[in-house]
């Protein structure tokens, strides 16, 4: 899922807006409960402004680090400006849904609001791209829409929902994502729920 150009300057205010402040503060709580460690090494694919990055950063000391990826020209360049004074967080232009090999093993990954927009073909390359870098017993995290009944929703979310999402988003929810990734070598979940239960962090942690 690849943003205009617009969208892609104003991506953080723009979601910050459209919720009225719940979306960041939903996004805080998630980055909390990855229990990020001191000295964790963390890969982010599509990592966008790197607004995620910062929050995450935070819980690191010196020998903590971050690898951004995107591969949006507008996000990079917000990325590089929010931590040009800090050597921890480095960004890569790489597409997340292709193979890519980098050389290097994380402690955990994150993709956060993005996978949802991927035919689901390719959403099963993204989690192999995840689990061959990340180390033994390293946590891969979903961040995105928990999985839930459309015909549930309040007549007026589902039609927000209808309105705002991309088609592939529809099939995302409907997908039994633990079953999924048990089938991928991971196991171990862990969940937590915000934004009246539409939104989730999904922990797997890497046999």
């Amino acid at each position: 899922m690849e943003l205009s150009p617009f969208i892609s300057k104003h991506y953080d205010r723009i979601l910050t807006l459209a919720s009225f402040g719940y979306f960041q503060r939903s996004i805080r709580r998630a980055i909390r409960d990855m229990n990020i460690q001191p000295e964790d090494q963390i890969l982010d694919l599509g990592c966008g402004t790197g607004s995620n990055d910062y929050l995450m950063s935070g819980y690191m000391n010196e020998n903590g680090g971050i690898l951004g990826m995107d591969i949006s020209e507008e996000m990079r360049t917000q990325f590089l400006k929010r931590f040009r004074n800090d050597g921890r967080v480095r960004f890569l232009d790489q597409r997340i849904d292709q193979p890519f090999q980098i050389g290097e093993s994380f402690d955990k990954v994150l993709i956060s609001l993005v996978i949802h927009g991927f035919p689901h073909e390719v959403r099963l390359g993204i989690i192999e791209n995840a689990k061959k870098h990340l180390r033994a017993g390293g946590s891969f995290f979903i961040l995105d829409y928990s999985e839930f009944d459309m015909a549930s929703m309040p007549a007026v979310h589902r039609k927000i929902f209808k309105t705002v999402e991309c088609k592939y988003a529809f099939d995302f929810i409907e997908r039994d994502w633990k079953t999924i990734l048990a089938q991928h070598g991971f196991g171990d979940f862990r969940e937590h729920f915000y934004l009246k239960r539409y939104m989730r962090l999904l922990e797997a942690v890497l046999k």
